[in-house]
């Protein structure tokens, strides 16, 4: 293998509001969780919900951009890399934890129907390469994109269509 890939793409809910710090050197950070839920339904015919909790650091624009447009229960579509910090806790037990480290966020609305203009429209925002900034590209296809979260499933995909004979298994 010629090399190595970390990527992460989640798709959940803020189970708060962002915190946002300013670093001395003028940096903006931003922290949250969101939940993901996978449900499936176990050998008794009942509904089984399992949520995992997935913490989210977003730097410079990206945590401007959370600052101002994510609230708790927002949902948010984040692409980012998976980052294994190791710290020392006030008792002085080595502590070892996951975070999610965001370079690209697309804004899916919330409870209260908010997108970045609270219409529930959405937005993506992506982590500025050396501006140490970030682009908002609006419904604009991103360079790499296949379909996004919001795009409409083709009619071609649409369930109960009943062509499924092409299919290689």
């Amino acid at each position: 293998m010629a090399g190595s890939v970390n990527k992460v793409i989640l798709i959940g809910n803020l189970g708060s509001d962002p915190e946002v710090r300013y670093l001395e050197s003028g940096s903006a950070v931003a922290k949250f969780n969101i939940a993901t839920t996978e449900s499936y339904t176990n050998k008794n015919g009942e509904r089984v919900d399992n949520t995992e909790w997935h913490r989210i650091e977003l730097w410079e624009g990206l945590a401007k951009v959370a600052e101002k447009y994510l609230k708790k229960g927002n949902q948010v579509y984040i692409e980012g890399r998976i980052r294994t910090d190791t710290w020392t806790d006030k008792e002085g037990q080595q502590r070892t934890g996951v975070t999610i480290r965001a370079n690209s966020m697309t804004l899916l609305g919330g409870p209260s129907g908010g997108g970045p203009s609270g219409g529930g429209s959405g937005g993506d925002y992506n982590q500025g390469g050396n501006q140490g900034g970030y682009q908002q590209s609006g419904n604009a296809p991103r360079a790499n994109s296949g379909p996004r979260p919001s795009d409409p499933i083709p009619p071609s995909m649409a369930a109960g269509n009943g062509d499924d004979d092409d299919l290689p298994f």
